[in-house]
């Protein structure tokens, strides 16, 4: 499975980001718990305002530090683990008198220093680095799992969901101790962590326990529904909050089931899993919607609402091999995140923000992740590089990462959360590797739910030799093998009856009826009027049209239906058309595929050669006139419509336009080729030529403009490519380079 060249700079880019956020950590915040991005500097409990539950993940032991380990291993900074490894020996202790969340202690640190102890005992063994380690980071490991132990000293052996490192639970001197309940996940998110150190340690006694709270909430479920609700009484058992999904407060509980299978080899786990996972597809799962339900009367849903949290849930339906539904479901995860640039901290069933705060979570990246890894398509490449350039465009400060405080004005909070770096980068940088790439063989290893590994050699019975995609059931690598395209299936599956659905709607109305639609987005890049206008549907914007009504509706246009269908012929064929550098040094060898246009000049009748400058934008009156006038402009897709653009750009004196596809990522290999369409009316008036590359291909073209600054370039169909064509009436055109703009 192989990353095209145009990707392979985003792995670089992830190293440089990384550095920036764990060198920030390292110079202005260790040995605080957290970096505070805006305020350069650490975040140290007691010395900051309280931020209640949040604060619980604080215990003064260098939390992000230890939460990093295993992710310097996976980015090959092996020096840099080693030198981490030896400070985290030196200087961090566990007994502080600080009360701390059981659940967020045990997957960040606990589970930090089993998974850097796995990667130094790896390296001590291989005999090359590490030579000095003597498990020190297993004996705090296990120091640390006895200060939680006392956590599960409960009637019904459900944690504690707090506990105090120096002095446990029920000593005085604790401050705390009167809970009464607690979440599922945080009571079943132990298995992976405690069963390890058990293994790692020979001390039974931590997966005794895990062990413990996880038949308890087994034994819980609602026995006819299979479903678990959100909170629990610790002490009898009872459910506190009986509302039942998969995102917050329930999440990893799920995961941990198929994980503890995975790792531990105890079908147990795997029968447990899937009892519930029938259940969460009958009642919770609505594709591309995860919903939540009263586990006692599962028909009802609870809420309008789903929280980020559940983006995980795809990567872990690949894990059992139910690729179609976690392909929807991360589809619309997508969409969301195209809609608000960030996966809000909860949004709608319509997409709409409900809480607009984004953390840098990382369970979208995770499941791009997992989605890649099964499919080999290269659109969650391309996910994943929206991810990259989404962080460094609105999350990227000069002292690190800053949360967002609100996705809809974009303001920061002064918060780098430890996962950031334990978790998101892992995943990006796994996304754009090849496994040759990589300092370990990452199949022999389990990621926790905060993503530290952990080595499937635990299992009491022989793990896999092959990697654990091959052994899922169904197995996605014996139904999909080499076959890339059959995620793209399911998710224009999900566009075509989207569209259907607009179309039923639009014809069910009397004709010159003023109606609201909302437009679907559509993964194909088109904009949704250029998507129906290109299958001969035209829709005529009305923005006047309700003037003096109150109501709005981000993403839904006040349109008229025009009864008008073009006549389109089914297998119509797109003529493949290229744009050609032909200026020295390229002399005709680089050649760009390019999508022809349905209007503007037809360039199947005669070539026509072109120069370029840059306009700030295309969708109005434009500024540069004098730059433009003579040569060709490049015009960034997106906005408006590019017959807009085109008469736009052809008002100022452009000779012609290359559009370049808003789409990161996108090329000519993966995608299919169209004609760029009108907008309804007549486009007569619109005469320069017209071609439409890639983003790839277009970079490509960028890439030469920036370096050599005047290219000449030639548009012409593919099969009039210079160098076979004869007899050809050529104009050239010098290009014109004046700078690089962001366009929006």
């Amino acid at each position: 499975m192989h990353s095209p060249k145009c990707f392979i700079i985003y792995r670089e880019q992830i190293i440089e980001m990384f550095d920036h956020a764990y060198g920030s950590y390292m110079k202005y915040a260790y040995p605080a718990d957290e970096l505070m991005p805006l305020s350069c500097k650490g975040r140290v409990r007691g010395q900051e305002p309280n931020r209640g539950d949040i604060d619980e993940s604080l215990g003064k032991f260098s939390l992000t530090l230890i939460d990093t380990l295993d992710t310097l291993v996976v980015l090959n900074k092996l020096d840099e683990f080693e030198e981490a490894v030896r400070k985290v020996v030196r200087d961090i202790r566990l007994d502080n008198d600080v009360v701390v969340s059981v659940f967020e202690t045990n997957i960040r640190v606990l589970g930090g220093l089993l998974g850097a102890h796995v990667m130094a005992d790896l390296f001590r063994q291989q005999g090359e680095r590490m030579q000095w380690y003597r498990d020190e980071l297993l004996h705090m490991a296990k120091d640390l799992g006895h200060r939680l132990l006392p956590a599960f000293n409960t009637t019904s052996g459900l944690p504690y969901p707090k506990i105090n490192l120096r002095y446990g639970v029920l000593n005085p001197l604790s401050r705390i101790g009167t809970e009464t309940d607690t979440c599922t996940a945080c009571a079943g998110t132990m298995i992976l962590e405690f069963a390890a150190l058990s293994r790692l340690s020979g001390d039974s006694v931590f997966e005794k326990h895990a062990r413990k709270a996880l038949d308890v909430l087994w034994n819980r479920r609602q026995k006819e529904s299979d479903l678990v609700g959100t909170v629990i009484n610790i002490h009898n058992g009872e459910w506190i909050r009986r509302d039942s999904g998969v995102g917050a407060g329930i999440d990893s509980y799920y995961e941990y089931l198929m994980k503890a299978y995975i790792l531990l080899g105890d079908h147990v786990f795997l029968e447990r899993f899937n009892i519930h996972y029938n259940a969460i597809m009958k009642y919770i799962s609505q594709p591309p919607l995860l919903l939540n339900v009263h586990m006692h009367n599962p028909t009802v849903s609870v809420r309008s609402w789903m929280d980020s949290l559940l983006a995980f849930f795809p990567g872990l339906q690949v894990l059992r091999g139910d690729l179609k539904p976690a392909i929807e479901t991360h589809e619309m995860l997508y969409q969301v995140t195209k809609q608000h640039k960030f996966l809000p901290e909860a949004f709608t069933t319509e997409f709409r923000v409900h809480w607009g705060q984004h953390l840098l979570r990382p369970e979208f990246a995770e499941s791009t992740y997992y989605l890649y890894k099964a499919t080999g398509d290269h659109y969650y490449l391309r996910v994943g590089q929206s991810i990259v350039e989404k962080l460094n465009v609105y999350a990227r400060v000069p002292c690190g990462f800053a949360a967002v405080q609100d996705v809809r004005t974009g303001t920061h909070e002064d918060r780098m959360d430890s996962f950031f770096l334990a978790e998101m980068f892992k995943y990006l940088y796994l996304l754009f590797s090849e496994k040759s790439q990589l300092p370990i063989n990452i199949d022999d290893y389990v990621f926790t739910t905060e993503a530290h590994l952990l080595p499937v050699s635990l299992s009491t019975k022989q793990p896999p030799s092959e990697d654990l995609f091959t052994h899922s059931c169904p197995s996605p690598e014996a139904l999909f093998r080499n076959n890339p395209t059959f995620a793209k299936s399911i998710r224009d599956g999900l566009q075509v009856q989207d569209v259907s659905d607009i179309i039923q709607k639009a014809f069910s109305l009397s004709w010159n009826i003023y109606r609201e639609i909302e437009l679907p987005l559509h993964d194909n890049g088109m904009e949704s009027v250029e998507f129906l206008k290109s299958m001969g549907i035209s829709l005529m914007p009305l923005n006047e049209a309700m003037a003096g009504s109150s109501k709005e509706h981000k993403g839904v246009y006040q349109i008229k239906l025009v009864a008008e269908l073009s006549q389109t012929n089914e297998e119509e064929e797109v003529v493949p058309h290229i744009v050609q550098l032909i200026s020295p040094p390229f002399l005709g060898r680089t050649v760009l595929t390019a999508g022809p246009a349905k209007f503007g000049m037809d360039l199947t009748k005669q070539e026509h050669g072109v120069s370029q400058s840059l306009p700030y934008t295309a969708c109005g009156p434009l500024k540069n006139t004098i730059e433009i006038k003579g040569h060709i402009a490049l015009a960034l897709r997106g906005v408006c419509m590019f017959a807009a653009k085109a008469r736009h750009l052809q008002d100022a004196g452009a000779t012609g336009v290359i559009f370049i596809d808003h789409r990161e990522g996108s090329n000519s290999n993966d995608s299919p080729l169209f004609q760029m369409v009108g907008d309804g009316g007549s486009t007569a008036d619109i005469t320069i030529p017209l071609v439409f590359l890639f983003s790839c291909e277009g970079q490509i073209l960028l890439d030469a403009l920036e370096e050599h600054h005047n290219v000449d370039v030639l548009l012409l169909p593919q099969e009039r490519q210079l160098g076979q064509a004869k007899n050809t009436d050529l104009i050239f055109c010098p290009v014109f380079w004046q700078s690089m703009f962001c366009l929006a």
